[in-house]
């Protein structure tokens, strides 16, 4: 029988946040900047901000805070093609829960499209995690405290001072504000390892209708 699964009770799955937890500590042993909680429950409240913003009703939204969550499980195996990996280990998971089939469907395909690499906004769910997790760059996910062994990631991430996602006042934009300090790294290094990434949130932006628009530095970029 069907089960209703919801965020809370995820969060509460010692089982989920293990693997969490040690997807991150694989993360941190290969240099990655953090992936642990902090990021993955601000990619479930940005998401959440993005669909109750645009009307969408309670259970899409539950559903893509759960895959938010979950979102970054696959790297405990590999950080290569970790969000497929990650979307197979969502599945036994979900399924072991009894969540209905029709919800799973939709939390492992936002996880197996999420990476920039093979990244693709299928529905609503998909397109909200996919800006929420490149939204997500900042000076707090940086574990190297060694400014002078920073490679361009660790420098990028810990120029930005300030991250948020809004809507234009009509909410047809979705909005990327940056503050980043030039004196750590240019805003052309950003781009260097980002412009990827924010190509895919404009992708997704459109898929929920919206134009996206990235300030940095209180200048329009894009």
């Amino acid at each position: 029988m069907a089960s209703l699964v919801t965020y809370k009770y995820i969060k509460q799955n010692p089982d989920i946040m293990e693997y969490i937890r040690r997807a991150d500590k694989t993360l941190e042993a290969m240099g990655y900047t953090e992936h642990s909680f902090p990021h993955v429950e601000r990619v479930a409240a940005t998401a959440e901000m993005i669909l109750k913003t645009l009307g969408y009703d309670e259970r899409t939204v539950e559903l893509a805070k759960i895959a938010s969550i979950m979102h970054d499980i696959g790297n405990v195996i590999n950080r290569i093609d970790h969000a497929q990996s990650g979307a197979v280990m969502a599945f036994r998971l979900l399924d072991n829960l009894s969540m209905p089939a029709s919800e799973i469907c939709s939390i492992i395909a936002a996880i197996g499209n999420h990476d920039e690499g093979t990244a693709q906004p299928l529905d609503a769910i998909s397109a909200a995690m996919i800006i929420a997790d490149k939204a997500d760059v900042r000076r707090s996910r940086v574990r190297n405290t060694d400014l002078t062994t920073f490679d361009i990631h660790d420098r990028v991430n810990y120029a930005v001072v300030m991250s948020g996602v809004s809507f234009s006042e009509d909410r047809k934009t979705l909005i990327l504000e940056l503050q980043i300090d030039t004196e750590i790294s240019s805003v052309m290094e950003y781009f260097e390892i980002f412009m990827n990434r924010m190509i895919l949130c404009k992708r997704a932006s459109a898929f929920l209708g919206l134009k996206f628009e990235l300030i940095i530095n209180g200048s329009k970029i894009l």
